[in-house]
């Protein structure tokens, strides 16, 4: 009797926190929580002493239940809080999962971004569900109509990069902000994806020696930067959205966890991914909260 006792008690103490954690990862850490992380990378293709901070906004994925106008609003509220100089928006503006409980369209989510007013200003490229979610767009391919993400970003004053590069300058001096097409702009199995993605069309905008910064939406570009970049950007991954002891990462990437979030270093060259704030998929997280990011650099490297 006491063993079953103690069996029903165990069950019953499995049953209440695997109802806790998934309470958690729907209602709270998706919906509640924003983390703002920091980094100050010490880059050898950056100036010394060339200071400038970089806001990163990635993966928004509007739409309810996690991600309505209110909670976009905070977040742009947040990130001003941060005084950057230049904000990058690095894709996936809608909603992407079976369970949408309302429809933002894209072009008041970019409203609410365009309120974002740095000197630099704010900066964007498109995502693979910015492509995903529009039909008409993925039909016509690569010479075809433009996504409604784009249009809506454009119409709101907010620059599209694509296979592009933009020169800036910042307390006289210049660097090249590049933006790359989506990896996986066209459907496939994993793997298979064919993008709209164009490097060395990309950085032959960047002509000149002053430093480059790349947007990228997939981090699966990283292994192709050349040492010329400064610091590539990206985002895409959720950083696993969900993380449980124990339990592999799913990553949507072919490099599977190698890219999936923070600071990574290789050969000397530099990529941030940050872990977003939507959602996709499923309307979850767990172990990886929500992010906004900023990037000093030029700065002594935090330790």
């Amino acid at each position: 009797m006491a063993m079953r006792r103690s069996l029903i008690a165990g069950l019953g103490a499995t049953l209440g926190t695997a109802l806790a954690g998934s309470a958690y990862a729907l209602g709270i850490e998706p919906v509640l929580r924003l983390a703002v992380r920091r980094y100050r990378p010490a880059l050898p293709a950056w100036p010394a002493g060339f200071r400038l901070r970089v806001g990163i906004i990635a993966d928004l994925h509007a739409g309810g239940p996690t991600m309505l106008p209110r909670r976009i609003a905070g977040i742009v509220e947040a990130m001003e809080g941060l005084r950057p100089d230049l904000v990058v928006f690095l894709g996936d503006l809608n909603a992407s999962h079976p369970f949408v409980t309302e429809r933002v369209p894209p072009a008041h989510s970019a409203a609410i971004l365009a309120r974002l007013r740095p000197s630099l200003g704010l900066h964007a490229v498109l995502g693979n569900h910015d492509w995903w979610d529009d039909p008409a767009a993925v039909r016509a391919g690569r010479r075809g109509e433009r996504p409604e993400t784009e249009r809506a970003l454009l119409a709101a004053g907010i620059p599209v990069l694509e296979n592009t590069a933009v020169r800036l300058r910042h307390e006289g001096r210049a660097f090249w902000l590049a933006g790359l097409g989506s990896m996986w702009a066209f459907g496939g199995r994993m793997g298979r994806w064919r993008g709209v993605d164009d490097l060395p069309a990309t950085l032959a905008g960047a002509p000149d020696g002053a430093p480059v910064i790349l947007l990228a939406h997939e981090p699966d570009i990283f292994p192709r930067v050349p040492p010329r970049v400064a610091l590539t950007l990206s985002g895409h991954t959720h950083g696993g959205q969900v993380r449980l002891p124990g339990v592999p990462l799913r990553v949507p990437s072919k490099f599977g966890a190698r890219y999936a979030h923070g600071h990574i270093v290789e050969d000397g060259r530099h990529l941030i991914v940050s872990a977003g704030l939507g959602t996709s998929g499923l309307p979850v997280r767990f172990g990886v909260p929500p992010e906004i990011v900023l990037v000093e650099l030029g700065q002594p490297e935090a330790g």
